[in-house]
């Protein structure tokens, strides 16, 4: 499978996005802080397909990229198989100094194809070149594939909220996790 991966351009504008971001959760992260440092163990849990209300096929037909092109603080990265485009990764210069990732999503059908790994690169790139102390994101301890792979990528958590997901769920026993890969 040919993947062309690349930053984001002006005439990607007319170019149709649409990636099924949902995933699968059967187990979940615990985490305990431990001699100053955050460590964790997976625990199995009742199997359920995970959807944001922005993740059920993330369609942005015809979005507008200038804020993603030419801007040194800001960037999105696409993956694309032939024409379709099966990934996405936005990253921006944080308060903190920090590069974060705010969205990294692959189609369901692409996974496991090393199209994450191509994107998280490209980030990491941007950052270095751009002098950040490092890269930061967040997601939660019920996605423990992309716990492993950001792991897997070098991050190490930082820190954790058990409160981030209430707001869109009171009942969820989700937690926020935030992982970081300081250069």
């Amino acid at each position: 499978m040919d993947i062309i991966v690349r930053e984001v351009t002006k005439s990607d504008r007319e170019t149709n996005i649409c990636i099924d971001g949902s995933f699968i959760v059967d187990s979940a992260l615990e985490l305990t802080f431990l001699d100053g440092r955050m460590e964790y163990t997976v625990r199995e849990r009742a199997r359920y397909t995970k959807r944001y209300p922005d993740s059920r096929m993330v369609e942005t037909v015809g979005l507008d990229y200038a804020d993603y092109t030419d801007n040194p603080d800001q960037t999105m990265f696409l993956a694309f198989a032939g024409d379709a485009a099966v990934g996405r990764l936005n990253v921006k210069r944080n308060w903190n100094a920090y590069a974060c990732i705010e969205d990294l999503a692959v189609d369901r059908e692409y996974r496991r194809c090393g199209i994450g790994r191509r994107l998280m690169e490209l980030a990491i790139a941007w950052a270095e070149s751009a002098g950040m102390p490092g890269v930061m994101l967040e997601t939660q301890n019920h996605n423990v594939a992309a716990c492993r792979f950001y792991e897997s990528c070098g991050f190490a958590i930082g820190g954790f909220d058990c409160k981030l997901y209430q707001g869109m769920d009171s009942g969820t026993d989700e937690v926020a996790i935030f992982w970081y890969k300081v250069f």
